[in-house]
Order: C-alpha cells, then structure tokens, then sequence
C-alpha cells in the first residue's frame, strides 16, 4: 500500500473517469480540473473499501469555470 494520501470521490459529473485521486496536500477540499472548469469536493467522515485500503470519501459540492 502507497504512503501518498488517496481519496475517492463521489458525486460529480459522471464523465469524470477518476474516481480515486492523489490528495496534495491533504485536507478538506480536493479541486479537479475537468473539461474547463473545475469540480470541488469537500471531506466527508466516510471511509471506502478499495484495491488500496480503506479511503477518505470526498463528495462532490460545486463547479467553477476556469477563467479565459
């Protein structure tokens, strides 16, 4: 098992196809970058079952767009 924090997301636009992420620094929030904008997703106290261990689950809570 990898010592670099991971996280599974839930929620979000289904075309996101990475659903467990690299958590730099970890913390509260996660941002993803997906098809010009950005997708937010907050900690949540769940944990989730993966191939990895047990995980943080963040959920999805909003979008922003990425300025141009």
């Amino acid at each position: 098992m990898s010592s670099t924090p991971r996280a599974v997301l839930e929620g979000g636009p289904a075309d996101l196809l990475d659903r467990v992420v690299t958590i730099t620094p970890p913390g509260t929030e996660i941002r993803v970058q997906h098809n010009g904008g950005y997708e937010h997703f907050e900690a949540t106290p769940r944990l989730q079952d993966t191939a990895e261990g047990p995980l943080r689950v963040y959920a999805w809570t909003y979008r922003t767009s990425i300025a141009e």
